[in-house]
């Protein structure tokens, strides 16, 4: 903090305006925990896409949301109304902002609309490690500080159970498949998670311990079993008949709460490189994120331990990794949390 910035004490509105997709807010989630320690009392809120302010207002630090898509950002874009944005900036003590940081025009423009310190921080930062390191590093804060928590409401959780009720899924000891990803050269074969859940299966959609679909378990054992569901978003409406096929129950249409409390219920998730995997990581699920051509070091998900519950399989091309490869790197959370 600068001299020129008010105390900490006087500093009662913080926004941080933030243009990422859903793995990127994620990653972000320390660096905000590190702003609001620096302001403490302080309300932080999250100017980004709504659907992800909203998602992050009440399930983290972050106390409100707005919209980036705002007339108010908008004006700063333009000669003859950027004055029509100081009503909303200037209502903040403090603005960090992680959009069009190498925009000179816009930068003036936002630091004319508000009284307030305003510092400018680079999207998806460079450098060694993991983005979330990079971003903790540009709000001048301790990269060892890594941790990412999002806690679902209790309606989310209501809302969970009933969709996993709705699709006939038993929420004890629940497998969620998050088979979609923002690239399709990050995702493996729509197929093979439908082979990891076939391989798996005992009975529709019911998945046994891998040890079992293994072949690897000792004489008279009991199959213990799990429920299993596929998660899927918009884009993935191409591959739900390859899950329907398989006989895997499909969750769709659900909102991003709903979503983090499905995943804050399973006892595992396997997942692409994907927003969806940062966001079960970060409800405190553990599981397997299964990575090609991105860099595990940098865009692993990371969850409220930094990422140890959460195992890494990677291989380029993607799809050499093998569906016996995941059941056994998942069998050992689902097997764990089972005792």
């Amino acid at each position: 903090m600068t001299l020129t910035e008010k105390t900490a004490r006087s500093i009662e509105r913080v926004l941080v305006i933030f243009p990422g997709a859903l793995g990127d807010l994620m990653c972000l989630m320390p660096a905000l925990a590190a702003i609001a320690q620096r302001h403490p009392g302080a309300s932080i809120e999250l100017m980004a896409r709504f659907e992800l302010a909203r998602l992050a207002a009440g399930r983290t630090i972050v106390a409100r949301a707005h919209s980036i898509d705002a007339r108010e950002v908008g004006a700063l874009f333009d000669d003859d109304s950027s004055h029509n944005a100081r009503p909303f900036f200037a209502d903040f003590d403090r603005i960090y902002s992680f959009f069009a940081s190498d925009d000179a025009r816009f930068r003036a423009r936002l630091a004319a609309a508000t009284d307030a310190v305003v510092s400018f921080h680079p999207f998806r930062p460079g450098g060694d490690g993991h983005v979330s390191a990079g971003y903790l590093r540009t709000v001048d804060a301790d990269a060892s500080q890594v941790v990412t928590r999002l806690e679902p409401t209790a309606d989310d959780l209501a809302a969970a159970s009933r969709v996993l009720a709705e699709a006939k899924c038993d929420a004890a000891g629940l497998v969620v498949i998050f088979p979609g990803s923002g690239s399709p050269a990050k995702n493996w074969p729509a197929h093979k998670f439908a082979e990891l859940a076939a391989m798996l299966a005992k009975g529709s959609g019911i998945l046994r311990s891998a040890d079992s679909a293994l072949n690897d378990k000792e004489d008279g054992q009991k199959d213990k079993e799990y429920s299993c569901v596929v998660a899927l978003g918009p884009a993935e409406a191409a591959i739900e008949p390859v899950f329907r096929e398989a006989g895997v129950p499909v969750l769709k249409g659900l909102d991003l709460p709903t979503v983090a409390a499905v995943a804050r219920l399973a006892s595992a998730f396997v997942g692409n490189d994907s927003g969806v995997a940062h966001l079960a990581a970060a409800v405190g699920t553990p599981g397997v994120a299964i990575f090609g051509p991105t860099d595990p070091a940098r865009w692993r998900p990371l969850g409220p331990g930094g990422g140890a519950q959460i195992t890494i399989l990677r291989r380029v091309p993607i799809d050499s990794i093998e569906p016996r490869e995941v059941a056994g790197a998942l069998s050992k959370f689902v097997e764990r949390l089972q005792r």
